[in-house]
């Protein structure tokens, strides 16, 4: 007779807790492990591309910002080339990591990133994506992390005609996933979970 496999249930999800920076961002909570926090530094030296600086907020239904979030961002250089091992279409720029880790600001809740305005990357059917930074967002009282993208106001065209971006049902949502151009080379994208300027997530 099987054996009742009951006692293997899933577990209930955590969230993440009032430690997620201590053991993420140690450096940023005053612990010297690293010397600087993984992910703090996307150019390791001289990189290709427009360099930019993307600040944000990420901001709760009632619009308080949430001075506790932790956002990690993975994007493809100035070519469109990512720094995988996976990537076959060329050699990314070897100074770029891609990847960039940033805790919001413990009284404003702003995050920001220092890094390369991206390249269009090829979706499996050759349709080209516009411009687009990948988030992830967690915090105390988000079960799962959520993810979203930042596209640039400033790249209409390719926008226009972006496979993910004209798939979405409601229109009138796509500027909830466009980072607004402050100045030069500077970028602000603002993170709402809940509210009438909801962020569009993506179930990935």
């Amino acid at each position: 007779m099987p054996q009742s496999l009951e006692y293997l249930k899933e577990s209930p999800s955590q969230t993440a807790g009032p430690y997620v920076h201590i053991g993420c961002t140690p450096s940023f909570c005053g612990i010297d492990v690293y010397g600087e926090d993984l992910g703090k530094s996307m150019k390791t030296g001289p990189v290709t591309g427009q360099e930019i600086t993307i600040r944000g907020t990420v901001f709760d239904g009632t619009g308080t910002p949430l001075r506790d979030a932790l956002i990690e961002i993975w994007q493809a250089d100035a070519a469109g080339l990512y720094a995988s091992a996976n990537e076959t279409r060329g050699q990314a720029d070897p100074n770029f990591t891609g990847w960039g880790r940033s805790p919001g600001h413990m009284e404003t809740g702003e995050f920001v990133f220092e890094t390369v305005k991206p390249g269009r990357v090829p979706m499996p059917d050759g349709r080209l994506q516009a411009p687009h930074i990948s988030f992830w967002i967690v915090a105390r009282g988000i079960n799962i992390g959520l993810q979203t993208r930042a596209y640039f106001e400033d790249e209409a065209d390719a926008n226009a005609e972006d496979p993910i971006l004209t798939r979405i049902e409601h229109q009138v949502r796509v500027p909830t996933l466009l980072a607004k151009k402050t100045g030069e080379g500077e970028y602000r994208f603002d993170v709402h979970l809940q509210g009438p300027n909801e962020t569009i997530f993506f179930d990935v």
